[in-house]
């Protein structure tokens, strides 16, 4: 997502830039009010599984991965499934004394499958721009 795409340079109530209580953030994504304070819980645990992912591999090494957005929508079928059969927690991250839900494993490989679609698409566009 571009970053243009984020954000319009107007106040919400139409002031002028200039005029004192104004704030150019009309148009601009609610981090916070949309996604922060909307799944606090949800982002903490895809965080840690984040970092315990990291201990295990690399930080960012899953932007590197080859063909990332179908193993990463396999991985999140996995992860599915994995919870319908060993229920919760991931019995793989257990033996390693970790509790990790297979709830979070689904949310971290969605969200990387997504970075990597919008990444792409991204490309794609600045290729036809130029």
């Amino acid at each position: 997502m571009n970053p243009s795409m984020l954000a319009r340079e107007e106040d919400r109530d139409g002031l002028d830039q200039h005029t004192p209580g104004a704030k150019l953030d009309f148009g601009k994504a609610p981090i916070n009010r949309g996604c922060l304070k909307y799944f606090p819980r949800a982002l903490l645990s895809v965080s840690q599984l984040s970092g315990h992912g990291a201990e295990k591999y690399a930080w960012r090494g899953w932007e590197s991965v080859s063909d990332g957005i179908n193993r990463y929508d396999d991985a999140m079928g996995r992860h599915i499934l994995g919870e319908a059969i060993d229920g919760e927690l991931d019995p793989a991250w257990e033996a390693v004394g970790k509790e990790i839900f297979h709830a979070t494993a689904v949310a971290w490989n969605a969200l990387a499958r997504l970075e990597l679609i919008l990444r792409e698409k991204e490309n794609t566009h600045a290729k036809f721009a130029a």
